[in-house]
């Protein structure tokens, strides 16, 4: 069931808020719910949330499983200093 709350902040975070729920295609109303859910929710479970910094790094590309990373990072060594 929804219930309506009234909140008084800041004219400029409520534009900025605004402008990122369009960008996002979600209501304001949507994302402060998601914010105060995943501020009250239990922190013992075994599965985990990305942080919302962490998503805002994030590139969406996908890393082979495969990578030899010491390898990747010698022949990148190899070619800055070359």
């Amino acid at each position: 069931m929804d219930t309506k709350l009234t909140l008084k902040l800041n004219q400029e975070v409520i534009e900025k808020a605004k402008k990122y729920a369009s960008e996002k295609k979600l209501s304001l109303s949507r994302i402060v719910e998601f914010y105060l859910q995943s501020l009250t929710t239990d922190s013992k479970k075994d599965d985990f949330e990305i942080s919302p910094f962490v998503k805002s790094i994030s590139t969406g590309t996908s890393i082979p499983a495969d990578v030899d990373y010491k390898k990747e990072y010698s022949d990148y060594l190899m070619e800055k200093y070359k």
